[in-house]
């Protein structure tokens, strides 16, 4: 992710992050679209900063507000909340199921970095993800579904930046 870079050296004030996921939350679904609230991660990343606590992670209200309200503009449906940012694609520890316990609605790689980049240069992020797939029972869409149908995400993404 080259975020950082953006954020401190090339004057980027806003990042939207869109992407694919994997729903951990029973209520989310394939194609589902959400908005990542805070990302918790299982990460060392935030370790560099050196905070005598634990650091949450937090996307841009002003993005977050923008996005929901394009979506509904849109009649779209998204599902707002914490979502897991992981440094392990292929997990064999059993873990998602314990983040799913705390209502953590999706898994992907990169928001936990960039909203602490965001955070610590005073600049804005936002992801938004469409679910792929569910790890917790199998489903996933095809090659050719994720090439086609997350353009509804892309919408929301717009309607941010219009």
């Amino acid at each position: 992710i080259y975020s950082y870079e953006l954020f401190n050296f090339y004057g980027v004030d806003n990042i939207l992050r869109i992407g694919s996921a994997g729903g951990l939350s029973p209520e989310v679904k394939l194609r589902d679209i959400v908005i990542g609230m805070s990302s918790s991660t299982d990460s060392n990343y935030p370790s560099q900063y050196g905070m005598p606590g634990t650091i949450a992670p937090t996307a841009d209200f002003g993005l977050l507000s923008k996005a929901v309200a394009g979506a509904e503009k849109l009649g779209y449906p998204v599902r707002v909340g914490n979502i897991l940012a992981s440094d392990v694609f292929y997990t064999v520890d059993n873990s998602l199921p314990k983040w799913a316990s705390m209502d953590v609605l999706a898994v992907e790689m990169e928001s936990a970095a960039l909203y602490l980049n965001a955070m610590h240069a005073h600049k804005h992020a936002l992801t938004l993800l469409t679910i792929s797939d569910l790890p917790l029972t199998g489903e996933a869409l095809t090659a050719e579904e994720r090439q086609t149908s997350f353009t509804q995400m892309m919408e929301v993404a717009l309607s941010v930046v219009a």
